[in-house]
């Protein structure tokens, strides 16, 4: 991101189920995944393609800012509603002063008591901007510090004033504190100054460090030695200025990893079926004669979907041949009474069509997962997670169908596998 050279930026990134942690409105929530931010607020139709083709479940846009240069068209707390609603993560950005040894017109001051009062000043009018576009407490609002120079003392020292009091300000106001800036800059110095003099400046709860290096990862070098933000709070700006075009609509975005909130986290482990683990590395075909656990989950998954009332013996009898005759015949398949791939996949991802993506949790994804295993005859990891592994199987199975490789689930992806 340029902050001044491309203003500041609120990134949108999408939710999964427990999106809005901490409050109404409360932005990013909790997501393990892919987000891109750009200078100005794309419109809805470049949105809505994205959202359906890229891999990224966020957008970074600025809310404003003295050094924020795009304007902001299209950026309001209408369009913040519609991104919230289509599954959207968003990431607010503050562009404002810059170091005092920067070459920025809007400079911060390096008298330090008086940088910790701007940076208070600009967090106040950061949380108005924030409120009026719907972005209530408990959001991440995140300072944009662009690159400059740490080793003189009074540009360093007053920077980490100003983003000492930008944070104590936001949390004094119920919202979360972020900074962005370089890997080498702001983001060295505040993990610094945490080792060395803890407690002398207010830390953010999140840092969105720039580091050009190609990894869609939180890892850092050197420069990041504490242990400070290693618990969900990072982004990590790792491509810039790239031309990515999805749904017939190109821009140029930068790419981030982004890792805040709670992360991912796979949903809670509830059994199908009392004492049926439906979770397989495989799905075998099963024929009249068959016993085991794979019979078992099948048994469980006819009951399920109202195919059968057969109690679940782990035998595949003649009552299960029928049920699944009869649930081939409703999946438009050959009757055959046998559970073919075809069939195991089509009976395991039946239900609810939701857009998938890497980050998204639940239920869903528990489904895909399963299906997908069965689709591909090889393993898939079932944790209800989409990571890159998933999402890398989804592509596969994508290719196999003739579909798009995007890894993103759509309903057409849905429609293929049931």
């Amino acid at each position: 991101m340029l902050a001044v050279a491309a203003t500041a930026a609120v990134a949108v990134v999408t939710p999964s189920p427990g999106h809005a942690a901490g409050g109404k409105g409360a932005e990013p929530g909790s997501l393990t995944g892919y987000a891109f931010d750009t200078c100005a607020a794309p419109a809805q139709e470049v949105m809505d393609a994205w959202r359906l083709a890229s891999p990224y479940s966020g957008i970074g846009i600025y809310i404003g800012g003295s050094n924020r240069l795009c304007d902001q068209p299209e950026l309001d707390a209408d369009w913040v509603r519609t991104q919230q609603r289509r599954g959207w993560h968003l990431l607010p950005l503050w562009v404002g002063p810059q170091a005092s040894c920067s070459g920025y017109a809007d400079r911060m001051t390096s008298d330090l008591p008086a940088a910790e009062k701007q940076g208070r000043a600009q967090a106040r009018a950061a949380v108005g901007t924030a409120r009026d576009l719907g972005l209530g407490k408990g959001s991440t609002l995140y300072y944009d510090l662009e690159d400059y120079d740490i080793g003189p003392d009074d540009c360093r020292r007053s920077a980490l004033s100003f983003l000492s009091g930008w944070t104590r300000a936001l949390h004094g106001a119920g919202f979360r504190s972020g900074v962005y800036s370089s890997i080498g800059a702001a983001i060295t110095s505040l993990d610094y100054a945490h080792r060395v003099s803890r407690g002398s400046y207010a830390m953010p709860d999140d840092i969105w460090f720039a580091w050009a290096n190609g990894r869609a990862d939180t890892r850092t070098d050197r420069r990041v030695l504490s242990s400070e933000w290693d618990d969900h709070a990072r982004v990590h700006q790792y491509a810039i200025d790239v031309v990515e075009s999805f749904g017939g609509h190109a821009m140029t975005v930068d790419a981030n990893w982004v890792d805040v909130g709670r992360g991912s986290v796979a949903p809670r482990s509830r059994p199908l079926c009392r004492g049926v683990d439906a979770d397989l590395r495989r799905y075998p075909t099963l024929r009249t004669g068959r016993n085991g656990d794979a019979v078992r989950v099948a048994q469980c998954l006819l009951r399920r979907q109202k195919l059968t009332r057969a109690p679940i013996t782990g035998r595949y009898d003649a009552r299960t041949a029928a049920a699944v005759s009869k649930a081939q015949r409703r999946l438009d398949l050959p009757e055959t009474g046998r559970l073919t791939r075809d069939t195991w996949t089509a009976l395991l991802a039946r239900g609810g069509r939701p857009l998938l993506k890497v980050g998204d949790t639940g239920a869903a994804v528990l489904r895909l997962q399963r299906a997908v295993t069965a689709a591909l005859g090889r393993p898939v990891r079932i944790d209800g997670v989409v990571d890159k592994k998933t999402a890398r199987a989804v592509a596969a199975y994508q290719r196999k169908k003739g579909l798009p490789a995007t890894g993103v689930v759509t309903t057409e992806v849905w429609d293929s596998l049931t």
